[in-house]
């Protein structure tokens, strides 16, 4: 089974659980738009909200190149939270691992995700933000494909 997730285009809607150091847990809810141009190029946009919250919502907007038949990717990002930000990406036979770093940050900010696939239509993705040497935040979802 191959990955559909990142490399093909589509609408994804993720439900999870979003935590902050000594915090509790939050339920995360979110839409992840990949789109594809012809000539190897993705665009991902990812809005995550906190319906029972009164935390802002995240905005995350993605470019990158992924050749075919590739395993290895970078990107940039523009991130609500984060500023500007540079990543590469790593597609294994059963998940797709992400790690990214904000550019001229002070507080040497960076991020890690990993997405295992699940099923072709879901996969369940784990990810934290890191400032220096310590875990500021991480999430924990479950992404499922929308109906085209």
């Amino acid at each position: 089974m191959a990955h559909t997730f990142l490399i093909e285009a589509g609408r994804w809607r993720l439900q999870g659980n979003w935590l902050e150091r000594n915090g509790m847990p939050i339920a995360v809810k979110g839409l992840t738009l990949v789109a594809w141009s012809r000539d190897n190029w993705f665009t991902m946009v990812t809005k995550l909200m906190f319906p029972e919250s009164d935390r802002e919502e995240i905005a995350l907007q993605y470019r990158g190149r992924l050749d075919a038949g590739e395993r290895q990717y970078t990107f940039v990002l523009q991130h609500s939270l984060l500023g500007r930000v540079e990543g590469e990406g790593w597609v294994a036979p059963e998940s797709i691992v992400q790690r990214y770093w904000v550019l001229g940050d002070r507080q040497r900010r960076s991020g890690f995700e990993t997405l295992h696939r699940v099923t072709e239509n879901q996969y369940y993705i784990s990810s934290s933000i890191l400032a220096g040497h310590y875990l500021t935040s991480t999430m924990e979802a479950l992404l499922e494909r929308q109906p085209e």
